[in-house]
C-alpha cells in the first residue's frame, strides 16, 4: 500500500513539474514573439495547453510579415497575391481597398459605365459656354457676357472611397460606423453610400461619399491617409 501511494505521489510530483515547465516555455516564447519561438514551442508541445493560442499566433505573424511585404512593394500584384493567400485575413479587406485604389487609378477619366454614374455631373464634362467677345476699353459689356456667373469653386461632383469589400454591402456599412465615430471632425455630417461593382473576382462593395467639391474631397483623403487610412479621391468620371 505504502509503494502505491508513493507512486501516485511521484506521478503528481512529475505532472506538476511538466506543467509548470511548460508554462514556464510559453511564457518566454511569448516574450520573444518570434515565429521561430512559436514553432520550436509547437514542435515542443504539440498537443499541450498553449497549443492552440501558438498556431494561431504564427498564423498572425506570418500573415503580418506578408502584408508587410505586399505594402513594401506597393502594387495591385502584390495585394492581390496577398489576397489569394490570405482571403479572409486580418488584413484583407485593406488589401481590397488597396486594389480598387490602383484599378480606379488606371481607368480612363474620359468615360463613365452607365450603371456607375452618379446622380451630379462634374461642371468640367458639361459643354462650355460660348467664350464672351473681347471688351474693349471703356465698352460697357453685353447683357449676355454680365449674366454669365462665376465659375464655382467647388463642383461638389467628386466623391471619396473609403474601402471596398467583398464580404457584402454590411461590411461596408460597418466600417463606416467605425470610421465616422473614429474620425467625426473629418467625416461628421456626411453621408455615405455603397456602390457594388462587378469585376473577374466577384462582386465588391464599395464605401464612399459623394456630391463633394474637389477640394473637400482632398482634405478628408489627405487627414484620413495622415492616420493610416485607406482613402482614394474619386474624380467625377471614375464614380
Amino acid at each position: 500500500m505504502y509503494k502505491v501511494v508513493l507512486i501516485l505521489g511521484l506521478a503528481a510530483v512529475l505532472g506538476v513539474s511538466a506543467c509548470s515547465r511548460q508554462q514556464s516555455d510559453w511564457e518566454k516564447t511569448r516574450a520573444a514573439n518570434t515565429t521561430d519561438a512559436y514553432e520550436l514551442f509547437l514542435k515542443k508541445y504539440p498537443s499541450g495547453e498553449f497549443t492552440a493560442q501558438a498556431q494561431a499566433r504564427v498564423k498572425e505573424l506570418y500573415e503580418e510579415r506578408d502584408w508587410q511585404k505586399a505594402r513594401d512593394i506597393d502594387s495591385a500584384e502584390a495585394y492581390q497575391a496577398f489576397l489569394k493567400q490570405y482571403p479572409e485575413g486580418k488584413w484583407s479587406e485593406e488589401a481590397r481597398i488597396r486594389v480598387e485604389n490602383f484599378t480606379l487609378a488606371a481607368a480612363p477619366s474620359n468615360t463613365v459605365p452607365a450603371a456607375q454614374a452618379g446622380p451630379a455631373a462634374d461642371a468640367s464634362s458639361q459643354p462650355s459656354p460660348p467664350a464672351a467677345a473681347a471688351q474693349k476699353p471703356g465698352q460697357k459689356p453685353s447683357p449676355a457676357a454680365a449674366a454669365q456667373p462665376a465659375p464655382a469653386s467647388g463642383t461638389g461632383a467628386y466623391g471619396v472611397q473609403l474601402g471596398a469589400f467583398k464580404s457584402g454591402a454590411d461590411a461596408a456599412n460597418k466600417r463606416w460606423v467605425n470610421l465616422s465615430a473614429k474620425y467625426p471632425k473629418v467625416l461628421g455630417g456626411l453621408s455615405p453610400q455603397v456602390s457594388p461593382r462587378k469585376g473577374d473576382a466577384g462582386t465588391l462593395y464599395r464605401l464612399q461619399v459623394v456630391n463633394l467639391s474637389a477640394k473637400r474631397a482632398r482634405s478628408i483623403c489627405k487627414s484620413l491617409k495622415a492616420h493610416a487610412q485607406a482613402c482614394v479621391v474619386l474624380p467625377p468620371a471614375h464614380r
